[in-house]
């Protein structure tokens, strides 16, 4: 009987009380909220990364010196620095540049993630672009492409088959970094889900929850990568 009314007496008032998961779901449009700035910062960000990304591992995949230089350092510098502390440097370092000069808390992780991991992508779309034989880039030159032209139109579509399944696992890593953006109140998904703990003490629900819908977010995403990877071997 004892262990009956201990049990009860947990789901009363326990972290994982049933009036804490009511309490949560009564409130459960202020994670919906969080959730779609989430994926606001997620789309945009990736098309950023996607945007930087590919144009940095074009410059890396050519014989130009200084554009090889240049993709080397942006590569080097993001991969080695954390990306909360890129983000802090952009949330802090801009105002004091440019004072006057607001920027979105929203903006700054956009930047913030679309730079970050346009730096991984920017090898993956190097390593891609150095798959294809180089004898196809030269004649493509010879027949009167630039160089830009003969990696839109030749090399990066035969590339694409081979750098899709890495690009949707940078896809998924993105996700999860725009949790680093709570730290500047930004809004998200883990900000939502911290201001609301903080305030109520539900943390257990709480965290259980964001962690379901950052899950919801990602799992599609690494399931296609799954799959493409699948595709790609046996090709």
């Amino acid at each position: 009987m004892s262990d009956i009314i201990s049990k009860i007496g947990f789901l009363q008032q326990g972290p994982f009380a049933i009036p804490r998961w009511e309490a949560l779901f009564a409130n459960i449009d202020v994670l919906g909220r969080g959730a779609l700035v989430t994926l606001l910062v997620s789309t945009l960000g990736l098309a950023l990364a996607l945007a930087l990304g590919t144009l940095i591992g074009m410059m890396s995949a050519s014989h130009v010196r200084p554009a090889k230089a240049f993709a080397r350092a942006y590569v080097e510098f993001f991969q080695n620095t954390p990306l909360l502390i890129q983000v802090f440097m952009l949330y802090n370092a801009i105002p004091i540049l440019y004072p006057g000069l607001f920027i979105p808390v929203i903006v700054i992780g956009i930047l913030g993630v679309g730079m970050y991991h346009g730096a991984y992508i920017a090898e993956v779309v190097r390593a891609g672009i150095q798959s294809i034989g180089r004898g196809q880039l030269e004649a493509a030159i010879s027949q009167g492409f630039t160089y830009v032209g003969a990696m839109r139109y030749i090399i990066i579509p035969q590339a694409m088959r081979i750098v899709l399944p890495p690009l949707t696992n940078q896809a998924v890593s993105l996700i999860k970094n725009t949790s680093v953006i709570a730290i500047i109140a930004g809004g998200d998904l883990m900000y939502a889900g911290d201001s609301f703990a903080g305030r109520f003490g539900h943390y257990g629900p709480t965290y259980i929850v964001v962690g379901l819908l950052y899950f919801l977010m990602c799992f599609p995403l690494a399931r296609l990568a799954h799959r493409l990877e699948v595709r790609t071997r046996g090709n």
